[in-house]
């Protein structure tokens, strides 16, 4: 097995992550400490959840756990996504983009936690 950095999961999320960031340079300097901060932590938090996650994978249950924590945070940034859009900070055809990005990341994380034995690996007693 590679490092979480082969995982595909960790190159979307890092990408969405990317793409969230520049978008959220445009969004109003009042949204700095809010909706700003909001959704660039949770979009990279998926990254880095998973990350944690893989390096746990000797323990089935931490890893299901930080897995499924990845996936809470990639609905949140799924709601601020609806709130820039609402809010007309980023436009529908920007917004569709990022949604369909967001969800495939949460379908490669269901399968993991739907076959957390394929990522556990040697690990696995």
């Amino acid at each position: 097995m590679g490092t979480f950095r082969d995982l595909t999961v960790y190159k979307k999320s890092f990408s969405l992550a990317l793409d969230i960031y520049e978008i959220s340079k445009q969004f109003p300097k009042d949204e700095l400490y809010g909706l700003t901060s909001q959704i660039r932590r949770s979009s990279r938090s998926v990254t880095a959840t998973v990350a944690e996650g893989y390096r746990k994978r000797r323990y089935e249950a931490h890893f299901i756990s930080k897995t499924s924590d990845a996936d809470m945070e990639n609905t949140e940034t799924q709601v601020w996504l609806e709130f820039a859009l609402s809010f007309e900070f980023i436009k529908q055809e920007k917004f569709e983009l990022l949604m369909t990005k967001s969800e495939e990341i949460g379908k490669l994380l269901n399968h993991m936690l739907e076959n957390p034995q394929k990522y556990i690996g040697n690990f696995k007693n």
